[in-house]
């Protein structure tokens, strides 16, 4: 079988290439066979890891040091036997025939359980990774930090990039750059993740929560007028799930004002308001690279700029506050927000491929939508607004007539995961005091679902879930 190749390795491999073949897979796992395919064996990434740490090499042979006792299931054995061996330690098995020769493997995912996102690594992440690996730059320093800022900054058309460690500190690097602290007023939408509004608080400010616009889902400028303030000194939009906000509206807002724009851009990389990428229209933009976002360096973040003099002060405030020409010469309080070389590695090589990986989710949630076209339930997030050209960061619905519970609870029995929308701020304990306005995204946030958006996510998953839809609109008593 050839998708058996990808897992198929020789005993007298070395561990490099053994590697190699794990990163081509993404299952984690090599079966080590003989010249006749027949299983010896099988060694794990985490099998490798611990050799590593025992001084083995990655020119290394395997042949000592992968697992001859390992677990298998036969072409014998029912579905149910095979799951039963199935756990912590072992998630996928090699099937063999009556000869022990490998003719197909059994894993979680024949179960049907559907992540709803999982990281695209199958470009030249793993090569840049060993080679800034090898480079022993692997902290802070290296060739790949200034390279995925530059290539960052020219995706978004901003001239400058600046790595940090996630997208969280990206936001609070950004505040504290323009001066935002004790006394100030901040405001952010009510229908976003707690990081936006965390940083606010981090920076000393008090954030001032207001509504989002009924069919972009961001911000509400109209509401950003309404809660504007002798203290109002900045204002945070998100470009929630792919979509951008009225940044136009909102950068006059801020000219009116004197206030400055920080752009949340972690779940938007490469929208587009009025032709303008986002990350490069407001005084700062902050992305994140989570596992979950369109591209990933596992944990990192990213500050864009069109200012020279915020860039080259972001950049000595994430290292600690110290000057970049005389060391150990501190001359602002600043923070150990760096990217290392190795994350900068891996976002090098997801940059690479940001296209591709956008026009797959693109075409992934078109397939949604024509499976669920003329749905009495599902309706699908705006695609149509003016000036916005949205991204699919995750494919994101609003579930009509209090369904939403009954299609969570019947795609997961099929073993799908689905993920609600983020709670309104508003409605929490701890962020209540700060509410100004949120009737539009107190709704939203009740009824919104996100449905599984990755490389990953087959015809098989999406037709899954058309049928459960459909199943549940026929139960519907009109």
């Amino acid at each position: 079988m050839a998708h058996l190749d990808k897992f198929k390795c020789i005993e007298t491999s070395i561990v490099i290439d053994v590697l190699d073949k794990i990163n081509s897979n993404e299952k984690g796992v090599v079966f080590v066979v003989d010249s006749t395919n027949k299983i010896l064996g099988v060694m794990t990434d985490g099998d490798i890891r611990r050799a590593l740490l025992n001084n083995v090499k990655l020119n290394d042979s395997i042949q000592d040091i992968y697992n001859k006792k390992f677990t298998y299931a036969t072409t014998a054995e029912s579905t149910s036997e095979k799951i039963k061996k199935l756990d912590h330690r072992v998630k996928i098995l090699p099937v063999v025939d009556e000869n022990f020769i490998v003719v197909d493997y059994f894993h979680k995912e024949n179960l049907f359980q559907i992540p709803i996102s999982a990281p695209n690594l199958r470009g030249n992440e793993f090569k840049y990774l060993v080679d800034a690996f090898l480079s022993t730059w692997i902290s802070s320093s290296g060739s790949y930090i200034e390279i995925f800022e530059n290539n960052f900054a020219a995706f978004c058309e901003a001239k400058h990039g600046v790595a940090v460690s996630n997208g969280t500190v990206a936001i609070h690097l950004a505040l504290k750059a323009l001066g935002i602290g004790k006394g100030d007023e901040v405001i952010v939408p009510d229908l976003t993740f707690a990081a936006t509004i965390n940083t606010v608080f981090h920076a000393e400010a008090t954030p001032v929560i207001v509504d989002v616009e009924n069919d972009s889902w961001c911000i509400d400028p109209k509401e950003i007028e309404k809660a504007i303030t002798p203290k109002t000194k900045a204002i945070i939009p998100v470009h929630l799930y792919g979509q951008a906000c009225d940044m136009d509206a909102i950068m006059a807002i801020a000219k009116k004002h004197n206030l400055y724009v920080i752009e949340d851009c972690a779940e938007a990389h490469g929208a587009r308001f009025n032709g303008k990428r986002v990350g490069s229209i407001g005084h700062i933009g902050c992305f994140s690279f989570f596992a979950n976002k369109v591209i990933t360096t596992g944990e990192g973040g990213m500050c864009t700029t069109n200012d020279l003099r915020l860039m080259e002060l972001m950049k000595v405030m994430r290292d600690h506050g110290m000057n970049k020409n005389k060391k150990y010469y501190h001359e602002v309080i600043g923070y150990n927000y760096r990217m290392t070389n190795l994350q900068a590695a891996i976002g090098v090589a997801q940059l690479e491929r940001i296209e591709e990986i956008l026009q797959q989710r693109s075409g992934l949630e078109n397939e949604y939508r024509t499976l669920l076209a003329g749905s009495n339930i599902i309706e699908f997030q705006r695609n149509d607004l003016k000036n916005r050209d949205k991204i699919t960061w995750l494919v994101s619905v609003l579930v009509k007539g209090n369904y939403k519970d009954l299609v969570v609870e019947k795609l997961k029995e099929a073993g799908i995961d689905v993920r609600p929308f983020f709670i309104s701020l508003g409605e929490m304990e701890i962020y209540k005091p700060y509410l100004f306005s949120n009737s539009n995204s107190l709704r939203l946030s009740k009824v919104g679902l996100n449905f599984p958006t990755s490389g990953e996510t087959s015809s098989k998953v999406t037709k899954t879930i058309q049928e459960v839809v459909r199943k549940i609109e026929e139960q519907i008593v009109v």
